[in-house]
């Protein structure tokens, strides 16, 4: 008999070639776009979904929301986000769906693929299971998402861990108010983009998030420094949008510089540990101009809306490089920019991240845009 365990190697000889597909926006929605240049197999860096191509074709996929009660119909429930995908030429031979199952996965499991489209509900069987990700054919696109048997997860007598994340979020908050964390529990397959979207006011504090949950178990946050700390408990439930909403909800004491975030399992063991630090800039300043304390921060704000209508593409392409440089930004936040199709959400999305870091990024900002763009700079009455 064939050993049904996934294989290390994949079906796919060649290495895959990573990618990052350029992002459309459209009444709020996010697509991704990426023209596969000929066969091989291509990763997405902000997906992570794998296309094995047989030949050249346009590649464009968004995430869109599960009808859950047609797949209670079925007997599955999602174990990974439902992606709309289209390609020119019917270019894609295999799909690769990133899963979040603690390694070594099996054929055997209860993993499959759910393809919707307007013929009805099929289910495919996966070819192989990696460490990483769900390998299917796909005879033809539309949508398409890793699902799990309810009833095999739910008469489990040995409940199995996922690989998940932690994802901490800071309040915007007045000057009177307690600063505020939002955490969330969330499966290692939810993508940050996808929760950041719904939070577009909070400040993502990015952290090591990899942990191990198991759904529908109780996990409890601890924080020492906290004044209060809502929902204290609070169980692990593996949802796949369409909302994403906090697990715990944290005040803390407004004289404290720095806390120490835990997350604990029904046994007391410690899945998730961060020592937060309080010093920077209240997230959402860039809308409360009454809060902007130094004077670089005021003057930067004060041309805020003709520096994102006006700035040129080379002109951002120049200051990010320095801001990176200087190091105002790191690689993610200057990827998370690049990425951006439209020069006026590229500019906002910039001019927004610069504000949250306090009067010095902004006067390293000031100083880079005056001898890249002399004359807008004078135009904008910076100088």
């Amino acid at each position: 008999m064939a050993d049904t365990k996934a294989s290390q190697k994949s079906t796919d000889v060649a290495a895959p070639s990573q990618f990052t597909p350029e992002l459309l926006s459209e009444s709020g929605d996010t697509s991704y776009r990426f023209t596969c240049p000929g066969p091989g197999v291509f990763w997405c860096m902000l997906t992570k979904l794998v296309f094995s191509m047989d030949r050249e074709g346009e590649l464009l996929y968004r995430i869109v929301q599960w009808d859950e009660s047609l797949l209670h119909s079925a007997g599955k429930k999602p174990a990974g986000p439902l992606f709309d995908i289209k390609c020119s030429e019917d270019a894609v031979s295999k799909l690769h769906l990133p899963h979040c199952e603690i390694k070594p996965v099996s054929l055997s499991d209860n993993l499959s693929v759910v393809h919707i489209s307007d013929d009805g509900m099929s289910i495919l069987e996966p070819l192989e299971i990696t460490d990483t990700h769900v390998i299917v054919d796909v005879p033809h696109l539309s949508a398409l998402g890793l699902v799990r048997d309810f009833f095999k997860s739910l008469f489990n007598p040995v409940p199995k861990p996922i690989s998940g994340q932690v994802l901490l979020f800071r309040q915007p908050t007045g000057p009177r108010q307690r600063p505020k964390f939002h955490v969330f529990l969330l499966p290692e397959n939810v993508l940050v983009r996808e929760v950041k979207k719904q939070h577009e006011t909070a400040e993502h504090i990015v952290a090591p998030s990899s942990c191990q949950l198991i759904d529908g178990q109780t996990y409890t946050l601890n924080c020492p420094e906290a004044h209060k700390i809502l929902s204290e408990c609070a169980p692990f439930n593996s949802k796949y949008g369409p909302n994403y909403h906090p697990t715990f909800e944290i005040r803390l004491t407004p004289s404290i510089d720095e806390a120490t975030m835990t997350v604990q399992d029904e046994q007391e063991r410690q899945v998730w540990e961060y020592h937060v630090e309080l010093t920077g800039p209240d997230p959402g300043r860039e809308n409360r101009p009454q809060s902007l304390s130094g004077d670089e921060e005021k003057r930067l704000y004060s041309v805020q809306k003709e520096f994102i209508r006006r700035v040129s593409s080379p002109v951002l392409k120049d200051l990010l490089d320095a801001l990176r440089q200087h190091g105002v930004i790191n690689c993610g936040e200057m990827e998370s920019i690049q990425v951006i199709k439209l020069r006026t959400d590229k500019a906002r999305e910039l001019m927004e991240t610069v504000l949250r870091k306090g009067d010095q990024a902004c006067k390293i900002l000031m100083d880079t845009f005056n001898e890249v763009d002399p004359w807008l700079y004078e135009e904008l009455g910076l100088q």
